[in-house]
């Protein structure tokens, strides 16, 4: 499967997910990934939002791009399926 069909794939499974969830889970799952992020830039830095946010619009993204784009569609899948399953049933 092509890098650009599988963000495709993962970005479609990320809408159906947030179909599905309400609006605390949501929240619970952006809470989430904000810990995440917050935890990352403890380490190794402040993240460029403009560098990600124009990968966003870009039609045509290059390898490392599409890498960053499947990753990030990989994680938001992840996230609210937990989210979704109640595996994290204790709210933070």
């Amino acid at each position: 499967m092509s890098d650009l069909k599988t963000f495709a794939t993962y970005y479609t499974l990320a809408d159906r997910l947030i179909e599905r969830v309400s609006k605390d889970d949501l929240a619970e799952t952006a809470r989430l990934l904000a810990l995440n992020i917050a935890h990352y830039q403890s380490i190794h830095g402040e993240l460029p939002l403009g560098d990600t946010l124009s990968m966003l619009g870009n039609a045509q993204p290059n390898d490392e791009q599409l890498e960053i784009l499947n990753s990030g569609m990989e994680i938001l899948v992840g996230v609210l399926g937990n989210v979704v399953s109640g595996v994290d049933q204790e709210r933070h």
